[in-house]
């Protein structure tokens, strides 16, 4: 078996077995023992014997145990083979036992997976039975007060009409009695004293259609409807003032839509208007060398810290004398973009001087204020060179627009009057100021009035501005190949039925999306002015205009300053910023009659785009779109589902196209050779985008020798690579090495800031860089497509130039880190503990976060004037982000700032120092109650209370501010009786300092409206809000929103040089143009002006009986309505009829224009008989123009019907009435305000035919459409378009209902 064994004897000694020795296992067999112990006595009792003796005896015993190891073996192969039966047996049950285990074990998985469904379908089944509960606890809490209300309401009212009854009684007793006596009584109803056909509601409301005494003297419901806010009537027309251009259907409030016409009106004028940089231009000579040496360096600083103070940028540009001709390009390129030019002479002049005077002065001298410095002396006189150039000056000066200055005495004396000339230019023509302004104001602590400062929800014009240059900048460039045709594309799409989810225009790297969004954006503009567009463009990754919170923040104000909206109780909280702006986009959407358009460019270069525009997933309004571009490469997964409009790359043919159109430019011609290159390279994917083959014909034709270069570019495949070869063929072209060096940190320093680096700044840090080399190397970079001038600042062109600049220089390790801390240094430099400019708020807490230095960060933030001119600018999250990073929470930071403040408060000697004082205290107050620390933020806000009110005056109007924010933490800390005497104190204070009709009283209004809404008190809300609504809505004709009307004013300025040439037609129209823009600015006595001479001119050039005549006879009878001057207005618009009659077609628009306003100044003066033909036929042209079924033929109706009742035709007014209703109800819905408007009217004429029944059942319905509308925070935002294509005018009753210039 190979098995050893061993028997156990008694003692327990083992013997061993002889079979098997070696190698086995050893083991032992249990034997008998009975035998063995017999042999082991046998042999001690015969001792011992010699060997073999007992062979017998042994080999028996061998024997026996032979036979028990066979049968013990046998018994052990028995066993062991049952065993491994049994084991196999076992192995088949686990088997068995493990697959039953699997199946059990799978479906006991579904079992949960079910189980967790049902489990999540019950808790949604729950959720939904108690939200439905909710609801329909709200809803019979609503009906129930409902119920209440209405009875209140009848009860109410029959009361008053029984009161009413009586009087008019008494009143009809009366009138017989002096009828009787033969006196002649005046009926007041026999005229209108609305504005309107349809009446003029309350100011701030949108109107009656009439008033309640219009159809008899018996009371009516048209009276008791006074006591709700009234619905819009449709006669409101745009505008008076016909125009036929690019002010097209610009409303007078609309002023997005006038600040985006600006440049179509005359495109030649320089683009200097929008540029947030004053250059100023010097032209000497070594004579007055002295002078511009003397400005540059005593007085020119001063121009800085004025525009610093304003948020500017101040530039002196020169080159010098000896040198300037070298630079014959950058010359031309700075004339072209400066703001002011001076010219210094003395008695000789150059050859640049005669070309730069030529450039500036001759050929367009109205495109820039004009500044002539002459220096005469004893016995020196004007070389003949020079005096011809002073002639040449004067003859082109026609609008007697340059200023000469005649100096005789010490340089620097000469020096001062061209500084006091400047300041004046620039605070007069430039910056919108008026001259004597205080320097305060220039510093940032305004006291007075103001509304930024005033304001709860601040804002930073320098990202509006950003956004503003981008779209001019886009648009105004060429268009790609293919652009009219991804636009009509774009239109299809935006015109899909609704819902439809976000648009999405993707392509690669340099497709030309930005380009394509403007070019659209532009012609949205043009086509479809009842569409309202909300656009932005985002730069770099990590810029302003990346930041998601600053995005809705601004979009959301945009929105709501479209609406006349209050935006005061906008949060400042960023989670809420986010959360906010799609609600108030849907609130809002239901107010629009148009579409509603947000563009968002480059969406996924925004700071974590997938998690902060979740908003773009949700479902949205009917009317809204939303359009957004992302490169195709960087879309996240989930927006590849929604309608894509892919941008291709160019065809061979449109790449060679745009590359002749280049050299063509440059006056570069290629070889057929160069061409076929072309032809063969450009024809993938990344070497046909726009971007690309733009960048490669400007390599090509700024080189020396064109084949060297083109065969480098043919090596490039990609715009990041070739972007890099630019760099270093533009590097190899500099001839110094001090050049190459300045182009390569220039390039760096912009690469690693914020948001880019401004000129003036470039010649801080570098105190040896001349201008002439600064501009050569800006041209340069500029035409090769790496920078751009954006809001002052120098940044890249595109994303792959900011790529292609970090790899060529930045790439080794700590490269970026020296550039940031040169910057660092910089603007730690210019930090200073009274005056922190925006630049440096910017970019010196950006800069030490990127370097994460906490402890230099900290002690920025710790800098009070730069925490206050981030919060102020509204960049509140930001800063909420660096103190996060520090590592301080809201209660720590709180701390610190307290410290700070103490610290700053010791240092203040002199009362001079109050103010800054109580502005810190202030903006500490405001930025503690934005984050919640409520109890904390009182401390520093009564603080502010009591210096102002000693330092000043307590009737002061930054008292007033005090008190108003203030108040605000006590509305938050829910001690609304303290906040409302504070809010009242402020009322009263900013009424008596600023005016009834200031905004600050409009925001006191609304604070106050909030206030009441919280404490239950509608209509003392309601009433405030009305009241609010009105200042605001005549502030923006006065003012205009943000910086819109600053740009408004330097336009018209501009364009007022352009009307004095040679009598023509476009000289005329540009007249035109002008009286409109001083309307818009409310100028009314101006804009009479330009009108007056319009229509003289066109009188002259075109006839007395030409239609265009007739347009501006148009608009200065719309004048003379503004100025409440009837008389005169009705001959201007009767001349305006008779002309449009015989010259235009009987449906003509212009002509149905003159009828319509013409009937309604009838209407005004109570001659109702000369009004109805006029109406008639105002309704008939509406019918051949727009059809019998479309609204505004209604719009005809009602006002046709309005005009009846007031005849006392009531019968002839019902039907027309009828036929309105249907049409509104078939082409607006049933749900329509305009619906509502008509079952008003048609109430009162129910009531006063005597059918009550009919006339409460109208009513009510009325009501219902009315409470169906939704309720903004602002009160009724009433919507710039009608459903007839009229723009509303939002006037008080004491203007003329049409009176509301804006464009045909």
């Amino acid at each position: 078996m190979g098995t050893a064994s061993s028997l156990v004897g008694p003692g327990g000694e083992v013997i061993e077995d002889a079979y098997g020795g070696g190698g086995g296992e050893a083991c032992e067999i249990p034997v008998e023992v009975k035998p063995k112990a017999r042999l082991v006595r046998s042999s001690f009792r015969r001792g011992p014997r010699a060997i073999g003796a007992s062979f017998k005896s042994t080999g028996s015993v061998d024997l026996e145990y032979s036979a028990e190891l066979d049968r013990l073996r046998k018994d052990y192969e028995i066993l062991r083979v049952s065993k491994s039966n049994e084991v196999a047996a076992l192995q088949k049950k686990e088997a068995k036992l493990d697959e039953e285990n699997k199946r059990l074990r799978a479906e006991l998985q579904a079992l949960q997976k079910t189980y967790q469904k049902i489990l999540r379908e019950k808790e949604g089944a729950l959720e939904a039975k108690y939200q439905a509960m909710e609801r329909a606890a709200t809803f019979e809490h609503d009906r129930d007060k409902v119920k209440r209300q209405f009875k209140i309401f009848r009860e109410t009212k029959e009361k008053e009409i029984q009161d009413l009854l009586r009087a008019k009684r008494d009143l009809e007793a009366k009138l017989q009695q002096l009828q009787a006596q033969g006196i002649q009584v005046y009926d007041p109803a026999d005229s209108d004293e609305d504005d309107s056909p349809s009446g003029a509601a309350a100011a701030g409301n949108q109107c009656e259609y009439w008033s309640g005494a219009a159809l008899g003297s018996e009371p009516s419901m048209g009276s008791m409807m006074q006591l709700q806010q009234t619905f819009r009537g449709p006669e409101f027309a745009h505008s008076l003032i016909d125009v036929e251009g690019p002010f097209a259907n610009v409303s007078r409030d609309d002023w997005d839509t006038a600040v985006a016409s600006l440049l179509q009106v005359s495109p030649h004028v320089s683009q200097a208007l929008w540029s947030n940089t004053i250059r100023c231009y010097l032209m000497y000579t070594p004579e007055t060398q002295a002078e511009v040496e003397a400005f540059v360096q005593g007085y020119a600083p001063r121009l800085q810290r004025l525009c610093e103070g304003l948020g500017h940028f101040f530039v002196s540009v020169s080159f010098p004398a000896d040198g300037a001709d070298g630079y014959v390009a950058e010359r031309r390129q700075e004339i072209e973009r400066s703001s002011v030019c001076v010219l210094l002479l003395r008695a000789s002049v150059t050859g640049s001087m005669l070309e730069d005077v030529e450039e500036a002065f001759v050929k367009n001298p109205e495109a820039r204020p004009l500044l002539l410095y002459l220096r005469t002396s004893q016995g020196a006189c004007l070389s003949p060179a020079a005096k011809d150039l002073v002639e040449r000056v004067t003859a082109a000066d026609r609008a007697v627009k340059v200023k000469v200055i005649e100096h005789a005495g010490h340089p620097e004396e000469g020096a001062s009057l061209i500084h006091g000339s400047l300041e004046w230019v620039m605070k007069q023509e430039l910056l919108g100021q008026e001259v004597a302004e205080d320097e305060s104001c220039l510093t940032g602590a305004d006291e007075g009035c103001g509304e930024e400062d005033h304001g709860d929800v601040l804002w930073d014009p320098h990202d509006e501005q950003e956004q503003a240059e981008t779209f001019q900048r886009a648009a105004a460039s060429a268009a790609s190949p293919g652009c009219q045709k991804y636009m009509e594309r774009l239109n299809d799409m935006v015109a899909a039925p609704p819902p439809i989810p976000p648009l999405l225009v993707s392509g690669g790297p340099g497709s030309g999306k930005s380009l394509l969004l403007s070019k659209w954006i532009e012609f949205q503009q043009k086509h479809s002015p009842n569409t309202l567009i909300l656009y932005h463009f985002v730069g770099q990754p990590l810029s302003t205009s990346a930041e998601p919170v600053l995005m809705a923040k601004r979009l959301t104000i945009k929105l709501l300053q479209h609406f006349f909206c209050s935006i005061s109780g906008l949060s400042m909280d960023p989670c809420k910023v986010l959360e906010e702006f799609p609600r108030w986009l849907e609130r809002l959407s239901a107010r629009h009659h148009g579409n509603i358009i947000v563009i968002i460019d480059s969406v996924d270069q925004i700071q974590h785009a997938e998690k902060h525009m979740k908003w773009l997933i949700d479902p949205l309004p009917v009317n809204v779109r939303v359009v957004v571009s992302v490169n195709v490469e960087t879309c996240p997964q989930a927006w590849r589902l929604w309608p894509t409009l892919h941008l291709d790359p160019l065809s061979p043919k449109e790449a060679r196209s745009l590359i002749s159109a280049e050299c063509q430019a440059a006056q570069v011609t290629l070889t057929w050779e160069q061409e076929k290159k072309l032809d063969s390279h450009c024809r993938s994917a990344s070497s046909c985008s726009p971007l690309y083959v733009t960048l490669l014909a400007k390599i090509l034709t700024s080189a020396w020798r064109p084949d060297p270069a083109l065969e480098l570019c043919l090596q490039s495949p990609d715009t990041l690579s070739l972007y890099r070869l630019g760099l270093r063929t533009l590097m190899d072209t500099l001839r110094t090495d001090r050049e190459k060096l300045v182009m390569k940190e220039v390039v760096c320093l912009v690469c690693v800031s914020h948001n880019g680096v401004a000129e003036s700044e470039l010649l801080q840090m570098f105190p040896d860089l001349t201008w002439p080399m600064l501009a050569s190397l800006l041209r340069q970079l500029q035409n090769l497509r790496v920078v751009t001038f954006s809001c002052g600042l120098l940044k890249f062109q595109h994303l792959q130039a900011w790529e292609a600049v970090r790899l060529e220089y930045m790439s080794t390790e700590g490269r970026a880190s020296g550039y940031r801390e040169r910057l660092i240094q910089y603007f730690s430099g210019q930090l200073s503990q009274d005056r922190v400019t925006w630049r440096v708020a910017d970019e010196l807490p950006w800069l030490l976060h990127q370097q994460e230095d906490k402890v230099k960060l900290r002690q920025s933030l710790l800098n009070l004037f730069v925490s206050q001119n981030l919060y102020k600018r509204g960049h509140f999250s930001e800063l909420l982000a660096y103190w996060l990073y520090v590592g301080r929470d809201r209660s720590s930071m709180a701390t610190e700032y307290f410290d700070s403040l103490k610290h700053y408060e010791k240092s203040c000697e002199g009362e001079g120092s109050a103010p800054q004082l109580a502005n810190l205290c202030e903006t500490l107050g405001r930025f503690l109650k934005d984050l919640g620390l409520l109890s904390q933020a009182v401390a520093p806000l009564q603080r502010s209370l009591e210096i102002r009110e000693t330092a000043l005056d307590p009737d002061h109007p930054s008292v007033a501010r005090s008190l108003h924010q203030l108040a605000g933490v006590y509305v938050q800390w829910r001690k609304l009786g303290n906040a409302e005497q504070l809010f009242k104190q402020a009322l009263e204070i900013g009424e008596n300092a600023c005016g009834a009709e200031h905004l600050c009283v409009a925001r006191e209004l609304d604070s106050l409206a909030l206030l009441y809404q919280k404490q239950n008190k509608y209509e003392q809300a309601e009433r405030l809000r009305k009241r609010a609504l009105k200042i605001r809505q005549k502030a923006a004709r006065h003012k205009g929103s943000m910086y819109g009307f600053s740009l408004l004013r330097r336009r018209t300025l501009q364009l007022e040089e352009l009307t004095l040439g040679k009598d023509s037609v476009d000289c005329a129209k540009t007249l035109n143009e002008l009286g409109v823009l001083y309307y818009l600015q409310n100028n009314l006595d101006t804009a009479m002006v330009f009108l007056t001479r319009s229509l003289e001119m066109r009188r002259r050039v075109l006839g007395p009986e030409h239609p265009d005549c007739a347009q501006s006879l148009n608009n200065l009878a719309a004048l003379h309505c503004e100025r409440r001057e009837y008389e005169r207005a009705e001959e201007l618009y009767e001349s305006a009829l008779d002309i449009r009659r015989r010259a235009l077609a009987p449906n003509h628009p212009s002509l149905a224009y003159t009828v319509k306003h013409l009937a309604m100044l009838y209407k005004r003066r109570g001659k109702p008989e000369k009004a109805v033909p006029l109406y008639e036929l105002a309704l008939e042209i509406r019918e051949k123009s727009f059809g019998p079924k479309h609204p505004s033929v209604a719009t005809a109706l009602v006002n046709l019907a309005v005009l009846y009742c007031q005849l006392k035709k009531h019968g002839e007014a019902l039907p027309l009435y009828e036929q309105a209703l249907k049409i509104y109800e078939d082409s607006l819905g049933r749900v329509h305000p305009r619906v509502g408007e008509t079952l008003k009217n048609l109430a009162v004429l129910s009531y006063e035919e005597g059918d009550f029944e009919k006339a409460a059942e109208l009513y009510k319905r009325a009501m219902e459409i009315k409470e169906a509308e939704p309720s903004l925070v602002g009160g009724k935002a009433p919507s710039h378009q009608s459903s007839a294509g009229d723009t509303v005018s939002l006037r008080g009753p004491s203007l003329h209902p049409g009176a509301s210039p804006g464009h045909r």
